[in-house]
């Protein structure tokens, strides 16, 4: 699957670590509009929060030379992937 992401280095090799959860779940469709920074799947009165949780977890792994994405079903809850290498490669700033 590390081999499928376009933002790793396939010569490093990766952790993955899943974390699922049972709440509502969304459509598939919106699976990356869910790391955008304020966007959200539902109104702030329908479901709290600021819509920046997910950007965040985004960005901090990206940092890190990794990256999360989520699998998800309306109603069935979901799984975000956070991929993060076993080491870093040395970043010239």
């Amino acid at each position: 699957r590390v081999s499928e992401n376009k933002k790793l280095n396939a010569e490093l090799d990766y952790f993955e670590i899943d974390i699922q959860d049972n709440g509502i779940g969304f459509d598939q469709e919106s699976a990356e509009q869910i790391f955008e920074v304020f966007k959200r799947l539902h109104s702030k009165t329908a479901y709290p929060g600021s819509g920046i949780g997910l950007a965040l977890c985004r960005k901090i792994a990206l940092n890190h030379q990794g990256d999360i994405h989520a699998v998800s079903e309306e109603g069935k809850g979901a799984t975000f992937r956070l991929v993060l290498p076993a080491r870093q490669l040395k970043v010239m700033v």
